[in-house]
């Protein structure tokens, strides 16, 4: 298994960036190689990725949900083996770092190469930063969040 971990902070209230980290099938916005994630209940999602040409389909599980402070899952189906866990935590009323970890198994090659090479570093990393973007430029557009918590 390889590791990645990674952290960014949003300019938005941490109740604000849970709400939006739930809204799971609005991942494909701002996670690049994620086409789809649709959720199937309350704690199972189902994910369809293209990295590198290579499209996989799998499913995850939300292991662990503490509102406003973390969520955990793990793969239960498909071609993927991972698990991981995002953390929010409050930094003042309006930023947020959220911390996330990562543990997966490549699979094939080409995944070992770009693995050892630092891809998957960097792609975690682009996601977190695309999110901060996404979030804080919501924000500004809408004025404030409206967001909901998927119960856990």
């Amino acid at each position: 298994m390889s590791t990645v971990k990674e952290s960014v902070d949003v300019d938005v209230p941490l109740h604000s960036a849970y709400n939006q980290w739930t809204q799971f099938e609005e991942f494909p916005r701002f996670m690049e190689g994620v086409d789809s994630v649709t959720q199937l209940d309350d704690r199972h999602n189902h994910w369809r990725t293209t990295i590198g040409g290579v499209t996989r389909e799998f499913d995850t599980e939300i292991v662990d949900q503490l509102p406003d402070e973390r969520i955990a899952w793990r793969t239960t189906d498909g071609d993927v083996e991972q698990k991981g866990v995002v953390t929010f935590q409050r930094l003042d009323d309006r930023r947020t770092r959220i911390n996330m970890a990562i543990d997966f198994r490549p699979e094939g090659m080409a995944e070992k190469a770009g693995d050892m090479m630092g891809v998957i570093d960097r792609r975690v990393k682009g996601d977190l930063r695309r999110f901060k973007d996404f979030m804080e430029e919501r924000g500004r557009e809408e004025g404030g969040w409206r967001g909901r918590i998927t119960p856990g």
